[in-house]
């Protein structure tokens, strides 16, 4: 029987974090979950193809926007199950085991992880406090916290909108009702909210998705981000 589950990672001049993500996946790989990694790239003028290819991944390549590039991957894949997860995301160890559990127990359902920042504190406490109360009692876990699932569910709600920003809220809201806790860990990394500061940071997300429920145009709220990162 073949691995089930397929991983795609958007990456974007991502050298410096892909490494650990990668290697992260490979508990995957060993207990026999994995079939394969597709890097999803969009334009990377740094060492992200390379890397990726080092490690094992498969690299399809295209124009930059998370959406966009998502989708690329999810075509590019073979799997029946599918783990997205950002480059600078890394699983905790154990992950693979709730993964599978999920698969067998929720095929319905699409799961994501409860997120940790690679930073100590109160204030990384917090945010990562607020992120997996927003994820379990409102329904919307952000792309940090990773998602897993399944393909012909993922097909059924159109696949991952083409948005270059809050593509990971528009698919959460089209699952909602159908989207559980794995109990695993996703530990992202810290270094914006760090360069930003973390009330300063939080608040500019707040707003953003505000504008976003809202109606703002997310190629709008893409060069906010962007202009903000």
């Amino acid at each position: 029987m073949r691995a089930p589950l397929g991983t795609i990672i958007p990456t974007l001049n991502a050298q410096e974090a892909l490494p650990d993500c990668i290697e992260m996946l490979f508990e995957g790989l060993f207990d026999g979950l994995i079939r394969e990694m597709v890097v999803s790239d969009g334009g990377s003028t740094d060492d992200s193809v390379a890397i990726a290819e080092a490690l094992g991944a498969r690299v399809i390549t295209g124009p930059a926007g998370r959406g966009g590039q998502l989708r690329r991957g999810v075509a590019a894949a073979q799997s029946e199950w599918l783990l997205v997860l950002h480059a600078d995301t890394r699983l905790a160890p154990g992950w693979a085991a709730k993964v599978a559990r999920h698969m067998q127990e929720a095929p319905d359902h699409a799961g994501y992880f409860w997120l940790r920042f690679d930073a100590a504190g109160l204030a990384p406490a917090w945010v990562a406090r607020w992120a997996n109360f927003r994820a379990r009692w409102l329904g919307l876990p952000y792309g940090d916290q990773a998602l897993l699932i399944h393909r012909d569910l993922l097909a059924s709600l159109g696949g991952y909108p083409d948005l270059p920003l809050m593509e990971d809220v528009a698919l959460a809201r089209a699952l909602r009702g159908r989207l559980r806790p794995l109990g695993a860990v996703a530990v992202t990394s810290a270094e914006r909210y760090q360069r930003e500061g973390w009330l300063r940071r939080g608040a500019r997300n707040l707003s953003l998705l505000a504008r976003y429920f809202l109606g703002a145009d997310p190629e709008t709220l893409a060069r906010a981000y962007r202009k903000s990162t």
